[in-house]
This record gives structure tokens, sequence and C-alpha cells, in this order.
């Protein structure tokens, strides 16, 4: 982060921690978490408490004491996690929406990898992070972007049944009674949920096939007043309508759909980014469809949408399928850019990990998991907050393109 500060950033980093200090409220617990942060913008290798108050302390000796100060803080000091990121998420907002207003809410998880059988929430599970089913916590988390930045703003640890209903497991991992077992679906509508109550402003939610295949979680977020545009399983079926907006009576599933469009020559190609290297893009398919699940009954009642179709140079099947219920009539140019937007939150988790250590935290109990967290998510807010100052979208690459490290 050291080439993002100036004098001023340094003035603001100080005004930064006290905003963060108010919501925190005591004075030790301000201390800890100037130190914690500190420690996580450092360059230290290992982000988790004991190398954080190691390298804290010019004296040895000290050391310990300010392990068990960290330790306190992020175990037992009784701060709220919820305050402390909508103050990050708010102060990282107001610096990108005065470039740019927000546009999309990305819904997304990632793994913790882990050794053996303690920590919190932690079984052989699969994750994208490893790309297989491995010993790991899983976080979903909910990320607020702008057409050129991004910041996310809150997660939610995913706790398997075999944690929510045994209770020795609960007590010794501190979990809190109120907490019960909720699927990953679940737990993004809660996020979304918690972030329209707060204010945070809205924008289109994206989500990989893991969320837009479910229909309830598609339910969900129409209910909440959000549109969104979502991967789906290729054997989801629908029903098509026709240039004259009449719809087709015939079910038929994504995949035998896009194999029909394909025979007939209707895929065409879009770019939806160009990069330094080579442009980014393949043929699609856009039709207006309604989802025909349970045999199509009901179907009557249902809002059409629209069903976006990528299908990959050199490939035998599409590669993805999308779902999105934007009622306006949208160009492919137009929706392919937006979807295409989600696979910039694994930019963010790799800052997130490499750079700021979110996954280094070496705990067992819930709500060091969640503070550790909280303090990673407002350094993050912080840095993005810097990087529009220093990087406004006239001057500056796209975050795909830009390698530039956040740690000092």
């Amino acid at each position: 982060m050291a080439n993002l500060m100036d004098v001023a950033g340094t003035r603001r980093l100080s005004e930064f921690f006290d905003l963060i200090g108010q919501v925190l409220g005591r004075k030790g617990r301000r201390e800890s978490f100037a130190l914690y942060a500190e420690g996580v913008f450092g360059d230290g290798e290992r982000k988790s408490i004991e190398p954080i108050a190691a390298r804290a302390c010019a004296d040895p000796a000290r050391a310990d004491a300010e392990h068990q100060r960290l330790l306190h803080f992020a175990l037992d000091a009784p701060w709220s996690d919820h305050d402390v990121r909508l103050a990050a998420a708010r102060y990282a907002l107001e610096a990108m929406t005065a470039r740019q207003p927000v546009d999309s809410w990305i819904i997304d998880d990632t793994g913790f990898l882990k050794q053996g059988s303690h920590s919190v929430g932690v079984q052989r599970q699969y994750t994208g992070s490893a790309g297989k089913v491995t010993n790991c916590q899983v976080g979903v988390s909910l990320t607020v972007a702008t057409r050129t930045e991004q910041v996310p703003i809150d997660f939610a640890l995913y706790l398997p049944e075999a944690w929510t209903e045994d209770r020795a497991r609960r007590d010794e991992a501190r979990i809190p009674a109120d907490v019960q077992f909720a699927t990953k679906t679940e737990l993004s509508l809660q996020l979304m949920q918690r972030a329209l109550n707060d204010g945070i402003p809205p924008g289109l939610v994206l989500a990989d096939q893991a969320y837009g295949t479910s229909r309830e979680w598609r339910k969900g977020v129409r209910e909440m007043g959000l549109h969104y545009a979502a991967a789906v399983d290729n054997r989801t079926t629908v029903m098509v309508f026709d240039k004259r907006g009449r719809r087709r009576e015939e079910i038929i599933s994504i995949i035998d759909l896009a194999h029909r469009i394909e025979s007939q020559r209707g895929f065409r190609r879009c770019t939806w980014r160009e990069g330094t290297k080579h442009d980014l893009s393949a043929r699609f398919a856009l039709r207006r469809v309604v989802p025909a699940y349970d045999g199509g009954h009901g179907i009557e009642k249902r809002d059409p949408v629209w069903l976006l179709i990528e299908w990959r140079d050199n490939e035998d099947e599409p590669a993805n399928c999308f779902l999105c219920s934007l009622p306006e009539r949208l160009t492919k140019k137009r929706l392919v850019r937006m979807v295409m937007q989600r696979w910039r939150t694994e930019r963010a988790y790799q800052d997130l990990k490499d750079e700021l250590g979110l996954d280094h935290y070496e705990g067992r109990r819930f709500p060091g998991w969640h503070h550790h967290v909280s303090v990673v998510l407002c350094c993050y807010a912080f840095v993005i907050a810097e990087r529009v100052r220093h990087f406004p979208p006239s001057a500056r690459r796209s975050m795909e393109d830009d390698t530039q490290s956040l740690a000092a």
C-alpha cells in the first residue's frame, strides 16, 4: 500500500482509524484495532494474531502481552462486526460513488483451507478456491461494485449441520444461540437484506449457478425488489417467446435449446472487455423465456426473463447460461458486459487473501473468525478508497489489468 500513500493519505488513514474507533468505543478496543490493522497492512508473510503481535514489538519480552491483547480483542471483546463493517463499507462507497454509481452486487463464496477438524465450520466440502472437495471453511460474501471498482462489504461463515446440530461443538466454538443452520443461498439472501436495511445503494445481483439455479433464491432476490443476472444449470427447462412476443408451449432444456440455436447458426460473437494481450470474447445467444419448472404448472403467473447462453470457441457445449430478471429490452452486448462482471470478485478474493491475510486466521472460534474478517474488510475498504482517489476511471486501467500490490 506504500505506493498509494502520501502525507494526505497518512492523515486519511488516521482519520479512518478514528472513524472505526468511534464504532468500537473503548480506548483499548480502538488501540487493538489499530494494531491489528497495521499488521494486516504490513509486509509480514502471515497476518494471524501471533505473528502480528510479534512484529509489533521492538521488545521481544512484550510480544506475549501484545499477543494476549489481540486475542482478547478477537475472541472476547464484545464489539459489533456488523457496525464496523458497515462503517468501512460506507467509507469506501462514498469515494467510489463520487466517481460512478453502484451498478451491481456480487454474491459468491470462497474457501478457507484448514488442517484438522476443530476450526469452526470446517469439514470436507467443495470450494472453488481449490477446485475440489477439501478440508475447509466456506464464507459467503456480498461485494458492491461500480463499473470499475468493487468492495466486499460483508461475509457470513457457512456452518454445516454437523456444527449447528452438535451442542458440544457449538459451545466449544462459541456459536451464538441465535445462529442456526442456513444454506449458502439463504446466507446470501440474509446478507442482501441486511445491506438493504442499512441503505447500501442497490445494484443488479450477479451470482454463479450455485445460487442462480435455485428458484427459491431467485424468488427471494425479486421479493426484496432487486433484479438478478445469475448463472443457471443448463438442464433448467424453459418456454421460449417468439419474435412476436408469443410464448411457445414447448418445454425445452437450455442445453437442447442451445444446440438448436447453434444448428441454426444463431450465436453471434460479442467482446465484453479489451485486454492488454487479447480481447475477451465468445459467441452468445439471447432469448426471452419463462422458467418451466414443475412441468410448467402455473407458468402464466411467472414473469418472463432473459436467457443468455455463452458458447466458447472450440467447445462442444455452451460454457455458461444466465437468467436475468431485468424487464426492459436489453441488447446482447449490454447484458454480456453485465454478467461478466461477476468474475471480478475473484480478483477481490485474491487481494484479500494474498495481500491482506483474509484466510490467515488460525483460531477456532466463531467470534474470532468474524472479527478477523471484519478487520480485513476494513483494511480493504480503505485501500479501495485510496485507489479511487489516486486512479480515477479516466486515468487508470481496469482492476482486471492492474496488478499493483495492495500491501506495503
